[in-house]
């Protein structure tokens, strides 16, 4: 079982201005995806013909001659020959309804978890409980820690629906838990000799005898990563190998030069002693020759916005031994001791911190200052991590071993081939728990929200057209109500609709069933295919509003 990708373009680019890790992860799983998919052909589910396009040659770069269908919005119903709508978000709710106006079973959609701390995200987390999704649904949670997250704010949503509503039975999406991937060959570095190593290090304008720490990623002291515990772990842990110079290579990039200007001061402050060189991570020449120049990669994130973390695996994969911090999906991914060394964090208890929450709830606070102020209180242990920094730089051989540990581990487990065979049998899955029990159930109503407005509706008419009304012509014969018809169809104030009424054929059946009336609409309709029903009686009510046929008061 493969999925049908729910394509649009900045959920799988990095081309796009504001560059953000879920960009990342998107454009890597795509091309994973195409490379490693057991798919006998391809599906993508886009607004149209040109927003799929880029789809379309992505598959053609990958080398995958399988067959591309596109299906629109119009053509929803053709998801079911997928099996699966593969969505890159975790608030798959919308898809639901969406689906809902087809029907449940017809198919299954999978999201993944990006931050979970935004409203959208986080509305949608709560969505689950009371929306459209099914038990052969599924959100993919990308950690432990963010599976964690999920469950506090989803039984939060559910404690609180017990409690208005008495509610008991709430049919949840599966959450497993399945890591992102990387592509580890792009991370390749040969480290068997120094050739590599000093040629980027010439490139940069590096030393060859200097130890280098490298950080990629975002530079935002608010969003990503504050930088003051690894700036202060580096002077410490210089100071305790002396002879040694080092050098840290920040390769990101700034949001703007406010940020800029925050990390030049805290370096001067925090770090005097530390040569700090910066590379902008957008550009693969610089990027390339920052993973090859490293001896030793850091990550000490601590914000709440981030939920897996894609640099330290990338760091495994290009061999280099990390020092990160014991957060979110860094737990997961880096061995302590073994790959490396996990710093320890501290946060306050809960209850402390319900003005930051009410403050973003009522836009007080932009969501930039809301993951700032709650970042603000997470503590990094900067003892530990300047005896992480110390321990790798006083012993070139324990960076080997734990770069190599690091190395196999990526390849082994977070590989793009491994993962994605890790959705597909989840997909699989989906699938059959979809097919089972289906007999005796009564459908739910689909998506209140977007109801039928001849429903919704339905006490704004006098009388509402069923197939037990009359209808009869307003003209003696049916070839005068044609000739009626031809003269007033094309006004704009009826021609508007033609998008939504039935083929002229169609029409012309009508009128001529409706000869020699009154007529039962029942019997009126009995001329076109049963299937045709419903809309035939619609018909009919466009027919009596441009004067062709009168609703008998009868």
């Amino acid at each position: 079982m493969t999925a049908a990708i729910y394509y649009q373009a900045d959920g799988y680019s990095t081309a796009g201005p504001a560059l953000m890790g879920r960009n990342a992860a998107g454009e890597s799983f795509l091309r994973g995806f195409l490379l490693h998919s057991r798919a006998s052909r391809f599906t993508v589910y886009a607004r149209d013909a040109a927003t799929a396009a880029p789809f379309g040659e992505a598959v053609r770069v990958a080398g995958r001659t399988e067959p591309v269908e596109v299906i629109q919005p119009a053509m929803i119903a053709s998801l079911q020959g997928a099996g699966t709508l593969y969505y890159p978000g975790s608030d798959i709710g919308l898809r639901a309804r969406e689906r809902s106006i087809v029907g449940e079973r017809l198919w299954s959609i999978c999201g993944v978890t990006h931050t979970t701390a935004s409203k959208a995200a986080s509305d949608g987390i709560t969505d689950l409980a009371t929306g459209a999704t099914q038990p052969w649904d599924a959100v993919i949670c990308t950690s432990r820690a963010v599976r964690a997250n999920v469950d506090a704010v989803l039984g939060a949503e559910i404690e609180r629906l017990n409690a208005r509503l008495g509610a008991t039975r709430y049919p949840l999406p599966q959450l497993p838990i399945i890591p992102l991937g990387i592509h580890t060959a792009d991370f390749a570095v040969d480290r068997e000799g120094d050739a590599a190593r000093l040629a980027a290090r010439a490139a940069l304008g590096i030393d060859a005898g200097a130890v280098v720490v490298l950080y990629a990623g975002r530079l935002s002291f608010h969003a990503k990563a504050n930088p003051a515990a690894m700036y202060q772990a580096l002077e410490a842990a210089q100071a305790r190998v002396p002879g040694r110079r080092v050098v840290l290579i920040e390769c990101g990039w700034f949001a703007n030069d406010g940020q800029r200007g925050a990390f030049d001061a805290a370096a001067q402050a925090l770090c005097p002693s530390i040569a700090i060189l910066r590379v902008d991570g957008r550009e693969r020449a610089g990027r390339d020759h920052a993973w090859a120049a490293a001896d030793v990669f850091c990550s000490l994130a601590d914000n709440y916005q981030e939920t897996f973390g894609l640099t330290p695996v990338e760091a495994m994969a290009a061999g280099l031994p990390v020092v990160a911090t014991d957060w979110d999906g860094y737990r997961d991914t880096v061995r302590h001791g073994v790959d490396g060394f996990l710093v320890p964090t501290a946060a306050p208890m809960p209850g402390l911190a319900a003005d930051l929450a009410a403050r973003f709830a009522l836009n007080l606070h932009s969501y930039d200052r809301y993951c700032a102020y709650g970042s603000a209180f997470v503590a990094v242990d900067i003892a530990a991590a300047a005896e992480a920094f110390a321990a790798l730089f006083a012993s070139p051989d324990l960076c080997r071993r734990m770069g190599a540990a690091g190395r196999a581990r990526a390849v082994a487990d977070y590989d793009w081939r491994v993962i994605i065979g890790r959705y597909e049998d989840l997909w699989d899955e989906l699938a059959a728990i979809r097919g089972a029990g289906a007999s005796g159930e009564r459908p739910p109503a689909p998506w209140p929200a977007r109801m039928d407005p001849f429903r919704s509706f339905e006490s704004y008419p006098t009388k509402v057209l069923t197939p037990r009304s009359t209808v009869a012509l307003t003209d003696p014969t049916a070839d005068l109500a044609q000739a009626r018809l031809a003269r007033l169809e094309g006004l704009e104030v009826f021609a508007f609709a033609e998008a939504v009424l039935p083929a002229r054929d169609e029409l012309l059946a009508l009128i001529g069933a409706c000869a020699g009336g009154p007529r039962r609409v029942e019997q009126v309709i009995a001329v076109l295919p049963a299937v045709r029903a419903p809309w035939a009686v619609r018909t009919l009510a466009w027919l009596a509003k441009i004067g062709v046929v009168r609703i008998d008061p009868a």
